[in-house]
């Protein structure tokens, strides 16, 4: 016998999952603008409210003005140009604010009219506390481009995109295990195999994923603009040794491509042998934005757009992954 779940807290924790893929697309625009490091405050109470005032923004540019950043990289802005950069770091941590208050005001209500199911208040409560620690992360991402050095360090940015994603799949699997107690998953024969080529595909996106992280925080995707050749090099001469493949440009641009190749390859596999239509049209598609992006130069709409995919194959993945879990074992 299935057990009544209101619908409305399975379509909550979706919107809420929805949230963070938006949030993970500012997040994109915000780093592909370079306005990561125009606020150089963190207020999280009353840092919700822009400058309101002349007096405001002359204040906080004079503060950015003593940034590596300003010092090294944009001496030459004005306010204006200020405003812009300072416009999406604001956006950004406003989100942030907001996914906030759009997952803890419904959960406060559900838990007072007892509308959770039994056992999932732990679950709720620390999908809660992976939002204050992912608010904690960003400012910490922040605080390495504010010391001595005029960009985020590319390792903090990859944490911080990993825990969104981490969140971001966590939501989605609770919405998927409630969902399914309303409309149980059909028992079916899973062949072993299957699970082998899923959790291989998850493994590999995933660390596509973060050397796309790395290749942001280091600009990778301005060298090298294309393809399949790095300019005349299959192996571009950067490439050095391993320590290269996490810490140079155009090794960790390398590195992204031909993982993202491979990733591919093994997920249109999976798709194929799950009968997942949706996963394979995603991933080839992900594949063109990708090479978009990086013939472009990373134009900002597409560049963004390869962003929202990555989470978008999460969420087909780890859909497939929860049904061939939910179903029957191989005896």
């Amino acid at each position: 016998m299935t057990q009544t779940v209101p619908k409305s807290v399975i379509n909550w924790l979706y919107f809420s999952a929805f949230m963070v893929l938006c949030m993970a697309v500012i997040g994109a625009i915000t780093r592909l603008t370079e306005s990561g490091l125009s606020m150089v405050e963190w207020k999280p109470l009353i840092g919700a409210i822009p400058p309101l005032s002349d007096t405001e923004w002359n204040r906080v540019f004079d503060l950015y003005k003593q940034t590596p950043e300003f010092i090294h990289k944009n001496y030459w802005m004005g306010m204006d140009d200020f405003k812009y950069i300072f416009f999406w770091e604001w956006f950004h941590r406003f989100w942030g604010r907001l996914i906030g208050l759009v997952y803890a005001i419904p959960l406060i209500y559900f838990w007072i009219k007892n509308m959770i199911p039994s056992g999932y208040k732990p679950r709720l409560l620390f999908a809660l506390f992976l939002g204050g620690m992912q608010a904690v992360m960003g400012w910490y991402m922040v605080v390495s481009g504010l010391v001595d050095r005029p960009s985020v360090s590319h390792y903090r940015l990859a944490a911080h995109l990993s825990l969104a994603m981490i969140i971001f799949v966590y939501l989605l699997w609770m919405a998927f295990d409630l969902s399914s107690r309303l409309k149980p998953v059909p028992v079916q024969h899973v062949a072993p195999s299957l699970r082998r080529w899923g959790y291989a595909s998850l493994i590999l996106i995933v660390l596509t994923i973060i050397w796309g992280a790395f290749t942001a925080g280091l600009d990778a995707g301005m060298i090298y603009n294309t393809w399949p050749m790095m300019d005349h090099h299959w192996i571009p001469p950067e490439v050095t040794g391993l320590a290269s493949l996490h810490h140079d440009a155009a090794a960790v641009q390398f590195v992204h491509r031909w993982i993202a190749v491979i990733t591919a390859c093994v997920v249109l596999i999976f798709a194929w042998k799950a009968q997942n239509g949706f996963l394979a049209a995603a991933i080839l598609l992900q594949v063109v934005l990708g090479l978009s992006a990086l013939l472009s130069q990373l134009y900002i709409p597409v560049a963004a757009a390869h962003q929202a995919g990555a989470f978008v194959i999460l969420a087909l993945l780890f859909h497939q992954l929860f049904v061939i879990r939910s179903s029957s074992r191989v005896s």
